[in-house]
């Protein structure tokens, strides 16, 4: 009898124990995220120097920098349409590296590329930060004041207008577009966004869909003209330039969106606690107003939030696709 009442209690303790695991490794997660970073964090971006999102990058990064005390470094690795970056980010496998990207990098690879050459799991949301403005510009010299009147003269003219797209999720969406209206509008791809707005400029190309910042300068010159913007909402430094929604074409909204990502291991105490942290900073003076100069627009979300984003632009880039018949890469 004494060997099985202590049986019992032996199990008794055992049980209690591992029920108590989660608990401590909840508690352990919670005290690693609160005294992180213990070292230099390094964030990789996808795009070059001067960017819209390198300059954000930086932003956040001096700002974090401080609130951390600890030096963050921002790392560009642009080519191979964010193949680069992305890998550099997965090969590094630190939770002290993170990446700073428009999600439309990767969201897009399945229907751009035979083969995704990395597991999109490796991609965890940490933050949504900003969306990118994107507009649809056309030469000041082109007989179009507006979205309507610009898809009427496509019309009127199958084969003579040219456009190009930024690369990846603009690219796609708005040829899905193009041929649901069945519009017959030849594309011109540009490795080079100044060659294509100086294209735009002469009326050698009729439309560039594009972000905001790089056509900005010449559209408040009076060389380009802003019909309209893909973002769901106008844009401050733009206040008259209706969104596509506005202008009668919803299946033209697109979101730019950018954000932070980490590794697979990083836990989910330390992304709500990075989260926080750029709410924090991003509430500084100024750094709304910096990132709207360039083009973006502040977005801030938590782990949950930028997630859900990124689904929702997943499926937005499927379902033109799918339009477009094209299947997705395994």
């Amino acid at each position: 009898m004494h060997t099985k009442r202590r049986f019992r209690c032996i199990s008794r303790l055992i049980v209690r124990s591992l029920c108590a695991l989660p608990l401590l490794g909840s508690d352990a997660n919670a005290a690693a995220a609160q005294n992180w970073p213990q070292r230099t964090v390094k964030l990789i971006l996808p795009l070059g120097p001067g960017s819209g999102t390198d300059i954000g990058a930086r932003l956040f990064a001096d700002r974090l920098a401080a609130h951390w005390s600890r030096p963050v470094v921002v790392e560009n690795r642009p080519g191979a349409d964010g193949i680069l970056a992305i890998n550099a980010f997965i090969s590094a496998d630190d939770d002290h590296t993170l990446l700073f990207a428009p999600s439309g990098t990767f969201t897009v690879h399945p229907f751009v590329r035979e083969k995704v050459p990395y597991d999109a799991r490796e991609l965890v949301p940490i933050a949504r930060v900003s969306n990118t403005i994107v507009g649809i510009a056309v030469p000041a010299s082109l007989e179009a004041g507006s979205l309507t009147e610009l898809v009427s003269l496509a019309r009127a003219k199958p084969g003579k207008l040219n456009w190009s797209p930024t690369s990846g999720m603009t690219d796609i969406v708005t040829s899905a577009f193009f041929k649901s209206a069945k519009l017959d509008v030849a594309k011109v791809p540009y490795r080079d966004s100044v060659q294509g707005l100086n294209d735009l400029i002469e009326n050698r190309l009729q439309i560039y869909v594009t972000a905001l910042a790089i056509v900005r300068s010449q559209a408040e010159a009076g060389k380009v003209k802003v019909l309209a913007l893909t973002n769901r909402d106008r844009a401050a430094i733009f206040p008259n330039v209706p969104t596509a929604i506005e202008a009668g074409f919803p299946a033209l909204t697109l979101e730019g969106l950018v954000g932070l990502f980490g590794p697979r291991r990083i836990s989910s105490e330390l992304r709500e606690r990075i989260a926080n942290d750029m709410r924090t900073v991003g509430g500084n003076p100024g750094v709304a107003a910096r990132l709207e100069a360039t083009g973006q627009v502040m977005n801030l979300g938590s782990p949950s939030e930028f997630n859900a984003s990124i689904e929702e632009q997943r499926e937005r880039v499927a379902t033109a696709a799918k339009d477009l018949g094209i299947k997705a890469a395994p």
